[in-house]
């Protein structure tokens, strides 16, 4: 794994809050560059026809008599 640096006395929380996000969105890009080229299909999305057309059109119907 790689380095982390120690945390310093005078870290706020917020500051460590930030660290450790920093930290974890590296992580998750590192890992997303190694598997990007040859995965399932070329599609990694989990959503799978999310940007088709719809499958059918709504259409409404008043109602007749009464």
């Amino acid at each position: 794994m790689t380095e982390t640096p120690e945390p310093e006395v005078s870290e706020t929380p917020e500051d460590e809050m930030k660290r450790k996000f920093r930290e974890a969105l590296e992580r998750k890009r590192a890992q997303q560059s190694g598997s990007g080229a040859g995965g399932k299909g070329g599609d990694a999305s989990k959503i799978h026809g999310a940007h088709g057309p719809a499958a059918s059109k709504r259409s409404f119907r008043r109602k007749s008599g009464g």
